[in-house]
């Protein structure tokens, strides 16, 4: 099973594949390279990926672009109604305060969350890969931003899970981008570390890392971002200019209609690129709005100034990079730069006077992220992005004097064990520990865990829970354990939840390589044991006992909202199934119309009558008039019933046409056989040679009759003899002729082993 990588842009996706030890691109129905992020309903059917948006000019209401903006997001989120405006397609809060889409579809009023339109999109690309690969597909790496939140990060594995895909690793973008760049590099040794810098502009954000490359692994130094900074800010920036400009020279309101508000956009992303390899560009759109067509033009260095305010903004991630980093500019050893939002020239200007050094462009901008996994073996250290703590009923429980259990910059996956002290049933809460630090201010809270209830048999248990930050970045309580000490260790040999082990002093050991610590609630962390410790005491055993873990996620999905999810997912594939079969069969019929109609008046003309062919062109013209007026929206049992009443009339005429030549052929072929025959029966006894010369006779006699007989008919009418008549006749004097021929030659071999017992007894 092929593993792969899917990079969800805001704007397109990239399928790659990890075979062979490469990476290669996976096409899409359309044989390119890039599939849009588009979801598009029609009236009965879905419209995904290249089809959905050919449908978001003609149908922007139910087409759904840019859903990466909206996944883990709060509906009255600062900064997100703005953004929200943007969108052709309606948006409302729901219950729990997230976003819901509506839209009609199939007669009715539907709602879908953000995270279900991407388990369309995700189960869109599976297909597009198990066409490609011929084969299941089910393992994949996904792309996320490095600011994502533990929310979103869920939300991508719930709309994995809705597609059929089992996730085997989020990887940040610019982690993805860095691997795909260090993974081929050979110039790299243990002795001199290389550090480079990956800016990535993207679509709608802009993400930065620092990546220290060493022989066979690399390790993020440290992440910045600007979530809502990307090359779709710059082309807004020359839509409201146009758009302001038309209204004064064209006395057009482009705001005021959606369907002008989409082709302004698409103009001005197709200006912005020809702005960076040009001075000035031009911007011609033909009927944008009540019929009038506009004209405009604008220069590179006015564009710059327009975009001043988002230029600077670049800056600050790039700084704060460096700062979180602790390196100085001269460690830096190259920057690369990718992106679909990275060819403005003015950026590239800005990176270079920051870092002392102009940009590479190395690795190719808009596939750089394509997830890379399992080419061959490669170390890879990803760093967390935004600081997480933990507190219980008793307060932070924490590692560091500012309350921080996994700090910022901390390597992920990591592991950190627990020791608490508690009677009965307490809670714990994952959290964002610095709210500065989270995008648009979202909500710091993660997840709750209930643990308990608690079983002890002490007025104060001792309880070690395992905290786990995964492969995904998410944060995940694994186990806890009750630990208490027994006298006796007759009394535990019964009890199936207990190991008897040799008791440690006090802590469990540290271990560096699985990055386990062991933190105590009471901000009084326990000394690690040295390397000879663990002799058991004399009489005291260990009682380990597991406690049972129940966790709630801060607004995500419940199971059962998953599963309703994925049969509502089912059901919308299975109905684009039938639309896909029910269009293919209407295909088939307008085919046949055409390619009829053609053959009718040349092909078969003469194998036709003039009633017949009057007839059937009447009904094919009937059946055309229909397929274009009432027959354009009908079930797939229609077509198929119309295509096979017009079938009834063509197929005989069709037959004649094809028996014609198929005949001629037959007739070849058996004057051939009995040619064959004659020559065989040269070689026999004289009455199987008059019998076999008998046979040969007989079949040519009947094939002169049945042709002159055929040769005597019009074509119009349906044939004397038909080829497979002929085929017959040929198969049973092949029959007749082998039979006779064999039952000679084993008469033969009787005579042959006759003669030679008769010579043995003489002898």
């Amino acid at each position: 099973m092929s593993v792969v990588g899917l990079d969800i842009g805001n704007e397109n996706c990239i399928i790659a594949v990890a075979k062979q030890r490469s990476i290669d691109v996976l096409l899409n129905e359309e044989s390119k390279r890039e599939t849009p992020a588009a979801v598009s309903f029609g009236e009965k059917q879905r419209f995904i990926g290249s089809a959905g948006a050919a449908s978001a000019t003609m149908n922007p209401r139910s087409t759904i672009l840019q859903v990466k903006r909206l996944i883990g997001r709060k509906f009255n989120e600062p900064g997100l109604e703005k953004e929200l405006k943007l969108f052709p397609f309606e948006t409302f809060e729901s219950p729990d305060g997230g976003i819901l889409i509506r839209l009609q579809f199939m007669g009715e009023v539907h709602e879908f969350t953000p995270i279900q339109i991407l388990g369309m999109l995700l189960s869109h690309l599976k297909q597009i890969a198990e066409k490609n690969l011929e084969m299941p597909v089910s393992e994949c790496v996904i792309g996320i931003p490095s600011y994502f939140t533990d929310l979103q990060r869920r939300a991508y594995l719930d709309a994995a899970a809705i597609a059929g895909l089992k996730p085997l690793r989020l990887l940040h973008d610019c982690t993805a981008t860095a691997l795909g760049y260090g993974i081929y590099k050979t110039d790299i040794s243990n002795s001199s570390p290389v550090y480079t810098v990956f800016v990535d502009i993207g679509h709608c954000d802009t993400q930065i890392c620092i990546a220290l490359f060493e022989t066979g692994q690399m390790k993020i130094i440290s992440h910045a971002f600007d979530c809502s900074l990307g090359g779709r800010d710059f082309d807004e920036v020359l839509f409201n200019h146009f758009a302001s400009q038309f209204k004064e020279r064209y006395n057009i309101d482009v705001f005021t209609n959606i369907k002008a508000s989409v082709r302004l956009r698409a103009s001005c992303e197709k200006l912005k690129k020809v702005l960076s390899a040009n001075a000035e560009a031009p911007l011609n759109i033909e009927c944008l709005m009540d019929e009038k067509d506009v004209r405009g033009l604008i220069k590179r260095e006015e564009f710059e100034k327009l975009s001043s305010d988002l230029l600077e903004r670049i800056t600050v991630p790039c700084r704060k990079v460096l700062a979180d980093s602790g390196l100085t500019l001269d460690k830096i050893n190259s920057v690369e730069l990718v992106g679909s939002g990275s060819r403005i020239p003015a950026i590239t200007r800005i990176l270079a006077s920051i870092f002392n050094r102009e940009p590479s462009r190395t690795i190719n901008a808009s596939e750089c992220g394509s997830p890379i996994f399992r080419v061959r073996e490669y170390e890879v250290q990803d760093s967390l992005p935004l600081s997480i703590g933990f507190s219980s009923d008793k307060g932070p429980v924490c590692t560091l004097s500012n309350g921080v259990l996994f700090p910022k910059g901390h390597p992920f996956p990591s592991v950190k064990i627990l020791t608490l002290h508690r009677t009965n049933m307490f809670n714990m809460e994952a959290f964002y520990v610095n709210s500065n630090e989270l995008p648009s201010k979202l909500s710091p809270q993660i997840n709750t865990f209930t643990i308990g209830p608690i079983q002890c048999h002490t007025n104060m248990a001792k309880v070690k829970v395992r905290v786990q930050l995964n492969l995904h970045g998410i944060v995940k309580l694994d186990s806890a354990v009750l630990i208490e000490d027994q006298l006796d260790n007759s009394v535990t040999t019964n009890d199936p939840h207990l190991t008897s082990e040799q008791v440690e002093d006090k802590s469990d050991r540290i271990s560096s390589v699985e990055n386990i610590a062991q933190v105590s609630d009471n901000s009084q962390s326990e000394p690690p044991s040295c390397p000879g410790a663990g002799v058991a005491r004399r009489g005291k055993a260990v009682k380990r006992l597991e406690i049972p873990i129940s966790e709630s996620v801060c607004d995500g999905m419940k199971r059962d909202e998953i599963a309703k999810a994925e049969e509502k997912e089912r059901w919308l594939m299975q109905q684009d199934l039938k639309m896909e079969q029910t269009k293919d069969k209407k295909n088939a019929l307008e085919s046949y119309v055409y390619e009829m109609r053609d053959k009718i008046l040349n092909a078969y003309r003469s194998f036709a009558n003039e009633s017949d062919r009057e007839e059937i062109s009447r009904k094919l013209q009937q059946t055309e008039d229909w397929l274009y007026e009432d027959g354009m929206d009908e079930t797939e049992n229609v077509y198929v019933e119309k295509l096979e009443d017009l079938k009834k009339l063509v197929d005989p005429i069709e037959n004649r046409y094809k028996d014609e030549e198929a005949r001629v052929q037959a007739a070849k072929d058996l004057l051939k056989c009995i040619e064959d025959y004659r020559k065989a029966a040269a070689s026999l006894s004289s009455i199987k040679k008059d019998a076999v010369t008998d046979e040969c006779n007989k079949a040519e006699r009947w094939l002169q009759e049945k042709s002159q007989q055929q040769d005597s008919l019009p074509e119009d009418v349906d044939p004397m003899i038909w080829s497979c008549e002929i085929k017959r006749k040929m198969e049973a004097l092949e029959a007749t002729c082998k039979y006779m021929i064999r039952s000679n030659a084993s008469r033969d071999d009787m005579n042959v082993t006759d003669q030679g017992e008769k010579s043995d007894g003489m002898q």
